[in-house]
C-alpha cells in the first residue's frame, strides 16, 4: 500500500485528466471517483456540482489523487514527476504525448547525465521529466528548491527521512563552482526514499519565477490518532494554511494527513450519518477521529 500520494489540485479537468493519464501510462487505471453532490452548492463551490470531489487513480502502478477544486492554485515545475522509461521508443512516444498542447523546458534530447531526457508542461500545466533509464520505481515526485527555498533541499531532505520510518537518502551530489548560475555546495540531484517511496530534489539559484503551492500537495493516509498528530505536528509551519487536514510545512510544501477512517465513515451507505461526518470535518484543521465517531453516532 503506497503511504504518500501526491494529490492534484485541477480548475475543472480531473476527469478528462485521469482518462488521459490512463490510456498513456500501461499498467493504470481509475480506481475510485467522489463527485460532489448534483445539487446547488455554496460560494466557492457553485460550479462544482458533479465534478471531481476526490479522484483516485493509477499510472503503471503509481497512485496519483486528483480533485477539481477551482482556478485557485495552478501547477509549476516546482514540483515534477520523473518518468524513467526503459526502452528509446518508449521515452520517444511519451515525450511526443506530453508535448501535444505542452511546453517546453529542457528540450528533449541527449545530455551529460542522459542519453534521452526531457522536461516539459502538459497541456495541464503539470511539469513531467521524462528520462530513458531503467528502474524500478518508473514514476517519482521531484521537488524544485527555488526563490526563498534554494540551499534548502538538503535539510529538507534530513527533515523528511527522520518523519517517516523506512527512509533513507540514496544519493546527493552537490552543485560545484562549475554549474553555471547555481550556488556552490547546494543540491545538484537527490534520491531519498520515504516509507520506501522514491522521491527526488534539487535546489536551483536561477530565476524561476514560481514557488511550492497547494496545486501539488501530499496525502499521508494514517492509521490512527497518534500517527496524525505525529505528522500534522511535526509539518505544520503556516496555522493560516490549516484547514481540514491540509498544511504547509516550513518549506512550503502542502500536505493532507488523514486517517483512513475517514474515507470510510464520509462514504457510509446511510446519508445522514456521511453528512454529519462531512459537516464535522469541515469544522476541523487536525482531523479528530473521535470527533468524526461521534458525528457518525449523532
Amino acid at each position: 500500500m503506497q503511504k504518500i500520494t501526491p494529490c492534484l489540485w485541477f480548475d475543472h479537468q480531473a476527469d478528462e485528466a485521469m482518462t488521459r493519464l490512463i490510456s498513456i501510462f500501461p499498467n493504470s487505471k481509475i480506481t475510485t471517483i467522489k463527485r460532489y453532490p448534483d445539487v446547488p452548492l455554496d460560494i466557492p463551490m457553485q460550479n462544482m456540482a458533479g465534478k471531481v470531489l476526490t479522484g483516485i487513480f493509477e499510472l503503471d502502478g503509481y497512485q496519483f489523487m486528483c480533485l477539481d477544486g477551482g482556478p485557485v492554485f495552478k501547477f509549476n515545475p516546482s514540483i515534477s514527476f520523473f518518468v524513467n522509461c526503459p526502452t528509446a521508443e518508449q521515452t520517444e512516444q511519451l515525450w511526443t504525448i506530453f508535448s501535444e498542447g505542452g511546453e517546453v523546458l529542457m528540450p528533449f534530447q541527449a545530455y551529460p547525465f542522459s542519453e534521452k531526457f526531457g522536461w516539459l508542461n502538459d497541456k495541464y500545466g503539470l511539469s513531467w521529466q521524462v528520462n530513458l533509464s531503467a528502474h524500478p520505481q518508473k514514476i517519482t515526485p521531484y521537488l524544485l528548491f527555488v526563490g526563498e527555498q534554494c540551499g534548502k533541499a538538503e535539510e529538507a531532505i534530513q527533515f523528511y527521512t527522520s518523519l517517516f520510518d523506512h527512509s533513507g537518502v540514496d544519493h546527493i551530489i552537490h552543485h560545484d563552482a562549475n554549474n553555471m548560475g547555481e550556488k556552490e555546495g547546494t543540491v545538484q540531484q537527490a534520491l531519498f526514499r520515504l516509507n520506501n517511496q522514491e522521491f527526488r530534489a534539487m535546489d536551483s539559484a536561477l530565476d524561476h519565477q514560481f514557488a511550492f503551492n497547494e496545486a501539488i500537495s501530499f496525502y499521508v493516509e494514517c492509521e490512527t490518532q497518534d500517527e496524525v498528530d505525529h505528522f500534522w505536528y511535526k509539518l505544520s509551519a503556516h496555522p493560516d494554511s490549516e484547514q481540514c487536514g491540509w498544511l504547509k510545512d516550513k518549506f512550503g510544501i502542502s500536505w493532507q494527513i488523514v486517517p483512513k477512517i475517514l474515507g470510510e465513515l464520509m462514504t457510509d451507505p446511510d446519508p445522514i450519518k456521511a453528512r454529519r461526518v462531512t459537516d464535522t470535518m469541515l469544522q476541523m484543521k487536525r482531523i479528530d477521529i473521535e470527533a468524526l465517531k461521534k458525528a457518525y453516532v449523532g
